[in-house]
């Protein structure tokens, strides 16, 4: 059997066996075809069914989540986790609260998050949960009691040793503290079983900076083998919550200019750069005020705000989408391409549609993955579990340093397994057949679990 007609017989199956999940079907899809020759020249993974297995979440926690909003009306919305796969650790992986979450969306976030924590070299598996509940508009008191029945579930199903959530999309530092205190309210112990929490009751410093910081660092790699740098750059982001935000002050500290940032109502272009005092004010709109980002063209009257777009047709040198997945499609990459980008560094999870990719690459420019360039939030967070179970804590510099290390060391695996013969790095390809052959190696040995 050929690799095609391997990667035709199992798509058709995976989409037979798992009808209406296009999200999952497409993030398969990529890994399955980066490995199908590696595959197909291994007896051992064909007879015993490796990849069959991955597909396949160990286990879906589906449940209600009933809660009472500020007006004393009962309100049900739907909860899920996702453990995806624990052969090299216990599940890790966020957990989302947005009006969009299904069940495809959460396996295909837990099925990524297989992978991306494979890269990071520590020993986690991959998991995803979630929501359709939007924190936006709710108040805290509201926020607080949907988080502690949500939990009320789930708490059952975690553990530090079995699955540690975290935070993602609605899910910050405010929720995930929520749902720790009830976590250890209900089981009666105080473990690691949540990372993202806050300093005071063992969270790791950098914890917070790590997804952004670590897709610079990511960046940074990629154009050092070209000879390049942020520096001097100009610089487009999608999003304006944690990762896009980290993202820009750090691409900032690096040299280059931020031109852009959005929300789901659409952008701001700011034709003098976004300085370190103008993102001093989107940390305090979106985290503090809770505002939208059209707010910054109206402080800062020289921006634009663009609504109801994204930001993918201004010109830039580096595009970093930050915000959500397949906001980047292939009339927008033409657009990128056009107007001289050179490089596409994923801050969120597949927030690029495939054909985009396949222009980024017939075009030649650097293009990294988010299971890739965004690993470096749940790498920090497997450095919280590790500070959490020695009862440490290590200084913001030791972490950045590891952080670093912990890119650089991705970074080099998916050159070492993604460079093709005309010298060109294949950053998709080297990045999912790293990401598998740990996972296939660790479920071989296993057995037939």
């Amino acid at each position: 059997m050929n690799a095609k007609t391997y990667v035709d017989n199992f798509m058709n199956e995976l989409v037979t066996k798992n009808p209406g999940e296009p999200e999952f079907h497409q993030a398969v899809r990529e890994v399955v075809e980066s490995v199908a020759d590696y595959i197909v020249e291994s007896p051992q993974l064909m007879k015993l069914k490796v990849m069959e297995r991955i597909v396949e979440p160990e286990r879906v926690i589906m449940f209600r989540v009933p809660w009472v909003n500020d007006a004393g009306e009962v309100v049900i919305n739907k909860g899920y986790r996702v453990q995806m796969n624990s052969a090299i650790g216990p599940y890790k992986g966020g957990v989302r609260f947005h009006a969009s979450v299904n069940l495809s969306i959460l396996k295909f976030l837990a099925f990524e998050q297989t992978f991306k924590n494979s890269l990071t070299t520590l020993p986690m598996g991959g998991g995803k949960g979630g929501s359709n509940f939007d924190p936006k508009g709710k108040s805290d008191m509201e926020v607080m009691r949907f988080c502690q029945s949500f939990i009320t579930e789930l708490y059952r199903h975690i553990g530090p040793d079995t699955d540690v959530p975290a935070g993602d999309i609605g899910v910050g530092g405010r929720e995930v503290a929520y749902m720790f205190g009830q976590y250890k309210r209900l089981s009666n112990e105080f473990t690691g079983t949540f990372t993202g929490k806050g300093i005071s009751f063992g969270g790791s410093l950098m914890r917070p900076e790590a997804t952004g910081y670590g897709a610079c660092y990511f960046g940074e790699a990629m154009l050092a083998t070209r000879g390049d740098s942020y520096k001097g750059k100009k610089v487009c982001i999608s999003g304006s919550g944690n990762v896009a935000q980290f993202a820009a002050k750090k691409a900032t500290e690096l040299g280059a200019t931020v031109m852009t940032m959005s929300d789901s109502n659409g952008y701001i272009y700011d034709p003098d750069g976004i300085s370190p005092e103008k993102l001093d004010y989107i940390f305090k709109l979106k985290n503090v005020l809770r505002g939208r980002i059209k707010e910054y063209a109206v402080k800062y009257p020289t921006a634009k705000y663009v609504a109801n777009a994204r930001p993918w047709g201004e010109k830039c040198d580096i595009a970093m989408p930050c915000a959500t997945q397949n906001e980047l499609n292939g009339a927008e990459a033409d657009m990128l391409l056009k107007n001289g980008c050179k490089c596409v560094v994923e801050g969120a999870n597949m927030p690029t549609t495939p054909d985009a990719i396949a222009k980024f690459q017939a075009a030649k420019i650097l293009y990294s993955p988010g299971k890739a360039s965004n690993a470096g939030g749940v790498a920090t967070s497997g450095l919280e579990m590790s500070q959490n179970s020695m009862r440490l804590g290590w200084s913001a510099e030791e972490v950045d340093q590891r952080l670093r290390g912990i890119m650089s060391n991705i970074h080099a695996a998916c050159v070492k397994y993604g460079t093709e013969p005309d010298g060109y790095i294949n950053y998709v390809k080297g990045a999912n057949i790293s990401g598998f052959m740990k996972v296939a190696d660790a479920m071989l040995a296993q057995g037939i679990v």
